[in-house]
């Protein structure tokens, strides 16, 4: 299917080695679409010197804009400030490295038919190493229970949708954004297409195994009452085990007419009763701890003025 234009919205931290690369291989790819086509680079407080790169390749090429935001606020913000820049039809989202060939894109943009909002470029082999995968497969785990959609153990960061459904969150404000359920909140029109995913072009990687569990993290206690559900869970698992309990306490009384002896039994009761009653009051302070940096209206993302 044609689409008549064309946003590509890319997030750039520690690429500069890479970006004239990637424009020289989008540029091939995005001629179908004549003047109603753009790249969107959004500079997310970059150490190197990538901006200066970006201006630069914004000076040669007319379809290539940036924005450069005052600080690093994560991916999932950058993609956010650089979907509602999108001026065309489709977007699409791809990462800074390489690591999703622009070649696909057709692919991706063939499946988006009437009938399908999203499509995800998930890989057909996976790219990282053991613990990498672990963790993206639990995330994965962790963000259908927050879309709420079988499709979330597809997502990938190679993904193109309408422009329309940004209208669904709008008025999104938050400090930790998560693109994939704000979609969720405009469709359940979602499709995966296995493509190849290539090894990073030049340096490493900043999604580390620790930063994919602290994201994790945000979207579990963030958009889903998951942690809550198993904290009520817990709670009702150790009220049968305590009821459990005093029966035994109480049966062996009045069968063998003697009380349950020692400390280890007590204290290992007491432990286990604690120990979830911390869980649970763990969780309740997360959530509140999101009410709380909500309450600051933190802002998702601030552009920088342009130089």
């Amino acid at each position: 299917m044609i689409h008549p234009s064309l946003s590509v919205v890319i997030p750039v931290y520690g690429s500069e080695a890479i970006l004239r690369d990637l424009v020289k291989r989008l540029e091939p790819v995005l001629e179908v679409f004549g003047t109603q086509r753009e790249v969107i680079f959004v500079c997310d407080d970059s150490p190197d010197n990538a901006w200066e790169v970006i201006r630069e390749l914004r000076s040669q090429y007319d379809w290539v804009r940036g924005i450069r935001l005052m600080r690093n606020f994560g991916q999932h913000g950058a993609l956010l400030c650089g979907i509602r820049a999108a001026q065309y039809d489709v977007i699409c989202t791809m990462d800074d490295d390489l690591q999703h060939p622009p070649e696909v894109l057709p692919t991706l943009l063939e499946a988006l038919t009437p009938d399908i909002d999203v499509v995800y470029g998930t890989p057909q082999h996976e790219q990282h190493g053991l613990f990498r995968d672990l963790a993206s497969r639990i995330t994965k785990v962790v963000l259908q229970s927050a879309m709420g959609a079988e499709s979330a153990r597809n997502v990938s960061a190679l993904r193109v949708f309408r422009t329309d459904l940004r209208r669904a969150f709008k008025q999104f404000q938050g400090p930790q954004p998560n693109i994939d359920v704000l979609l969720t909140w405009g469709t359940r029109k979602f499709k995966p297409v296995k493509v190849r995913h290539d090894e990073r072009a030049a340096g490493e990687s900043n999604y580390t195994l620790k930063a994919l569990i602290r994201h994790a993290m945000n979207m579990m206690t963030g958009f889903s009452t998951l942690p809550l559900q198993l904290a009520s869970l817990l709670g009702f698992a150790c009220t049968g085990l305590g009821v459990l309990l005093l029966a035994w306490v109480i049966g062996r009384f009045l069968i063998q007419g003697s009380a349950v002896p020692g400390f280890p039994f007590l204290a290992s009761t007491i432990a286990i009763f604690s120990g979830a009653q911390l869980f649970a009051l763990g969780i309740i302070g997360e959530y509140l701890a999101r009410m709380h940096f909500r309450m600051l209206d933190r802002p998702t993302y601030v552009e920088a003025n342009d130089e």
